[in-house]
C-alpha cells in the first residue's frame, strides 16, 4: 500500500495486482479517496493468463502502461537446504521469480507501445548474498536480479529501463509476527541499527521509475 500511495501522489494512475482481491480494494478505496485514479484486479502471478489479462485491463481501464512494480513475494520456510521439500521450492519459486517472468512479456509489449517505461522487480539482499536457512529464498531472489540484469540490456535501446530494488529487513506486516529477539537481530544487521520503513523502499523505487533516473538501467539497489 505504501509503495502504490507513493507512486500515486506522484501522479501515477495505479493498478493494484493481487490474489486478495479485498485487499487491493481496500488499497484502492484509500487511494481513490485522495481523488488518485486506481483500479483493484485479482490476479495470481503464477498464472500466465493472469497476468496477461491484469496488464491487459489495466491498460484498457487506466490507459498506456509506463510504470510497473513487479513486488508479488512470500517468504520461505527455515529450512536446510536437504530438508526442502518440492513444493516449498515451487511454491517460494514459482511466486518470487516465476511470477516476475510471467508478468514482464505482457508489461514490456505494452510499454513499447506506450513509446517506453520503466520497471522494477522486488529482489532481496539474500538476492545478493546467501543466508542460511534460507536457499531457496535465496535462489529466487537471484534469479530476480538476473532476469533483471540480462532483460535491461535486451531492452535498453529501445526506450525501456529495468532495475531491482534488493531491500534487507522491512518493517512490514511479513516480519511483524517475528518473535521480538528476532526483530531485533534483524534491526541490528543493519547499519544504522533499525529496520527499513517501508516509505523508504517506496521512495527508491519511485526514483527509479521517475526520469531523474533515465540513464539507470540494470542496476540492483
Amino acid at each position: 500500500a505504501c509503495r502504490v500511495g507513493v507512486l500515486a501522489a506522484k501522479g501515477a494512475a495505479v493498478a493494484v495486482v493481487d490474489l486478495d482481491l479485498a485487499a487491493a480494494r481496500q488499497v484502492v478505496h484509500g487511494l481513490q479517496e485522495q481523488g488518485r485514479s486506481a483500479l483493484a484486479i485479482e490476479a495470481d502471478v503464477t498464472n500466465p493468463q493472469a497476468m496477461e489479462e491484469a496488464v491487459a485491463r489495466a491498460v484498457r481501464e487506466l490507459g498506456p502502461l509506463r510504470l510497473a512494480v513487479n513486488n508479488a513475494g512470500v517468504a520461505s520456510p527455515h529450512l536446510e537446504l536437504a530438508d526442502i521439500d518440492m513444493d516449498t521450492w515451487n511454491r517460494v519459486l514459482g511466486i518470487n521469480l516465476t511470477g516476475a517472468f510471467l508478468s514482464m512479456p505482457h508489461q514490456i509489449p505494452a510499454m513499447l507501445a506506450a513509446g517506453g517505461g520503466a520497471i522494477v522487480n522486488m529482489s532481496s539482499i539474500v538476492g545478493v548474498n546467501g543466508k542460511a536457512g534460507r536457499s531457496v529464498y535465496s535462489a529466487a531472489k537471484h534469479g530476480v536480479v538476473g532476469l533483471t540484469k540480462s532483460a535491461a540490456l535486451e531492452y535498453a535501446q529501445r526506450g525501456l529501463r529495468i532495475n531491482a530494488v534488493a531491500p534487507g529487513y522491512v518493517d512490514t506486516p511479513m516480519l511483524r509476527d517475528r518473535p521480538a529477539d528476532e526483530r531485533q537481530a534483524m534491526a541490528d544487521q543493519s547499519a544504522v541499527g533499525r529496520m527499513a520503513r517501508p516509505e523508504e523502499i517506496s521512495e527508491t523505487i519511485a526514483f527509479l521509475l521517475s526520469s531523474r533516473a533515465s540513464f539507470i538501467t540494470g542496476q540492483v539497489y
